[in-house]
C-alpha cells in the first residue's frame, strides 16, 4: 500500500512547545509484534496447539470469547505488512516465532514448513532494508509441553534451548539480534500464578518454579546461540519503576516486579529478599548447581517493555494481589494521572527514572527499548484515525528516552508497540494498541495520524517542536 506524504498531523498543545531534540547517530527505530497476535493460520501448514489456543478456548477466559485463530491474517499477508513498515519508515521490526509451528509437539521433528514462513518474512524484511530482531517465545508454549509440567518443569527450559539452535540453524545468517524471552514475568506470574493468561493455573509455588524454568530456558538458549555464533543475545523483561510511602512495600514489590529477573541474568543471583520471602510458597529446590552461572551468562542487550509505573502503600487488611504472590497487607493505588484505555497510568517521566536506575544499578548492559505504546479508544472516521493522544503518549516517552540518555542511559533504540491492532490476549480484539488501525471482519489496514507523525520521527532522527 502507498501512503500519502503529505497529510499533515499535528501534536497536542501538550506536546508543542517542548523543543526540538536528536536521538544519537545510528539509533535504531522501529516497532514490534508477536506472533500469535497477528498471525492467525492456527491451524495450517502443521502448526501444533500452543497453550493460548487452549486457554482462549476456555469459556470465560478472553472477552468475547476471541482466539487468535484468524487475528490479523498476517500469515497471509506477510508481504503487505513488510511493504506497509517500509512506507512507515520502519528500521527494525521485532516479531516472535510461533515454537508449535516449528515443532508442535515441543520437541522432536521439526516442522519445515514453520520455518519456511519465517526465512520468507525474514528475505521479505530484509529486501525492504528492515531489521529482523526475532523474539523466540513471546507466550504461546506448544500445550504438549504444558501437559508434561509447561514452565515449572525442567525440561521445557531445556526443550527450548534444542528450538533455539533449530530456529538459528534456519536464520542465523540473516539474523543478527535474538531475543530469548519476552516478558517472562507475564508468563510466570500470570500465568501460573494468578491464572489471567494462559495456561491459567493459580498456583503461587509453580509461579516461582516457571520463573526459573523460564530464566534457565534463555540461559540455556543463549549458551546454544552463542555457541552457533548469534552475534547478539538478550532477553526482554517488562519492568516498572515501583514508588509508595513505605520502602519495604516498594521493595517487596520491586523484587516480584522487577529484581527477580534482573539480578539473576544480570548478577547470577536471586535477590535474597525476594527468596526469603517466597519459601512460604517454594523451598527454591529446582535451583540447581550451576544454574545461575547459565543464566547469568553475559547477554549483548536488554530489552525494555515499559507501559506504566506503579505505586503502593502499606493497608492493614488488604488481600494479597494475586499478581504479586506473598504481597498481603500491600495497596496498590492509583493517582489522578491520565489513563488510557487499560486503565495504565501515563507518566513519562517513570521511563526516565527505569533506565536511570538500569545503567546505574545494572552498568555496562547495551538497553533497548523493544515495547512501548498504549491502547485507546480509536474510531476510524472517513478513512482516518486521529489519535493525537496516541501521538502525545509517544511524544512524552520519547522525550523521557532522551533525557535518560542525556543523564547517561546506554540507551540503542526504541520500538513501539504495536504495528498494528490485533488480538490482546484476555483482553480479546477491544483493545487497540496500533499504529495501524485493522478492521478484523475485511482484515483492512489503515494507518493512524500517529503512523504518519512516528514516519517523521524516524526521518528525522528526532522530534521536532
Amino acid at each position: 500500500m502507498s501512503l500519502s506524504t503529505g497529510t499533515s498531523v499535528g501534536i497536542s498543545e501538550e506536546t508543542a512547545g517542548k523543543g526540538d531534540i536528536t536521538f544519537p547517530k545510528g539509533f535504531v527505530w522501529g516497532t514490534a509484534t508477536a506472533s500469535y497476535q497477528i498471525e492467525g493460520a492456527a491451524h495450517e501448514d502443521g502448526r501444533g496447539p500452543s497453550i493460548w489456543d487452549t486457554f482462549s478456548r476456555t469459556p470465560g477466559k478472553v472477552v468475547g470469547g476471541h482466539t487468535g485463530d484468524v487475528a490479523c491474517d498476517h500469515y497471509h499477508r506477510y508481504r503487505d505488512d513488510v511493504a506497509m513498515m517500509a512506507d512507515l519508515g520502519m528500521q527494525a521490526y521485532r516479531f516472535s516465532i510461533a515454537w508449535p509451528r516449528i515443532q508442535p509437539d515441543g520437541s522432536g521433528p521439526v516442522n519445515p514448513r514453520g520455518l519456511d514462513f519465517y526465512e520468507r518474512l525474514v528475505d521479505e524484511l530484509r529486501g525492504h532494508g528492515i531489521t529482523p530482531i526475532v523474539t523466540l517465545y513471546h507466550w504461546d508454549l506448544p500445550q504438549a509441553l504444558e501437559d508434561r509440567g509447561g514452565w515449572t518443569s525442567r525440561e521445557t527450559a531445556e526443550r527450548f534451548a534444542e528450538y533455539a539452535a533449530i530456529v538459528h540453524g534456519r536464520l542465523g545468517d540473516r539474523v543478527e539480534t535474538w531475543t530469548t524471552l519476552n516478558e517472562p514475568w507475564c508468563s510466570s506470574f500470570l500465568g501460573y500464578g494468578a491464572g489471567i493468561h494462559a495456561p491459567g493455573r493459580t498456583e503461587p509455588g509453580a509461579a516461582f518454579a516457571a520463573v526459573h524454568h523460564l530464566l534457565l530456558g534463555h540461559g540455556l538458549a543463549t549458551a546454544e546461540l552463542r555457541a552457533a555464533g548469534a552475534k547478539q543475545v538478550g532477553i526482554t523483561l517488562n519492568l516498572a519503576p515501583i514508588s509508595g510511602n513505605d520502602p519495604l512495600a516498594v521493595a517487596h514489590i520491586d523484587g516480584l516486579q522487577n529484581r527477580i529477573f534482573l539480578d539473576p541474568v544480570l548478577r547470577k543471583e536471586y535477590p535474597a529478599d525476594v527468596v526469603e520471602r517466597a519459601r512460604r510458597f517454594t523451598d527454591w529446590s529446582f535451583v540447581r548447581d550451576g544454574d545461575l552461572d547459565l543464566i547469568g551468562a553475559p547477554i549483548d542487550l536488554l530489552g525494555v517493555n515499559y507501559y506504566s509505573p506503579t505505586t503502593v502503600e502499606l493497608r492493614a487488611g488488604q488481600p494479597a494481589n494475586p499478581v504479586h504472590p506473598g504481597s498481603e497487607g500491600i495497596a496498590f493505588v492509583q493517582g489522578d494521572e491520565e489513563r488510557t484505555a487499560m486503565g495504565w497510568s501515563v507518566v513519562p517521566s517513570a521511563l526516565t527514572d527505569l533506565l536511570v536506575r538500569l545503567s546505574r544499578d545494572y552498568p555496562g548492559t547495551p538497553l533497548i527499548i523493544t515495547e512501548n505504546g498504549a491502547a485507546f479508544d480509536d474510531v476510524l472516521v472517513d478513512g482516518r484515525v486521529a489519535d493525537e493522544r496516541r501521538i502525545a503518549f509517544l511524544d512524552g516517552h520519547f522525550r523521557a528516552a532522551h533525557a535518560a540518555i542525556e543523564a547517561g542511559a546506554d540507551l540503542r533504540g526504541y520500538l513501539v508497540w504495536s504495528l498494528m491492532d490485533n488480538f490482546e490476549w484476555a483482553e480479546g480484539y477491544g483493545k487497540r494498541f496500533g499504529l495501524v488501525h485493522v478492521d478484523y471482519a475485511s482484515q483492512n489496514r489503515v494507518p493512524k495520524d500517529s503512523a504518519l507523525w512516528y514516519r517523521e520521527v524516524v526521518r528525522r532522527n528526532g522530534i521536532r517542536s
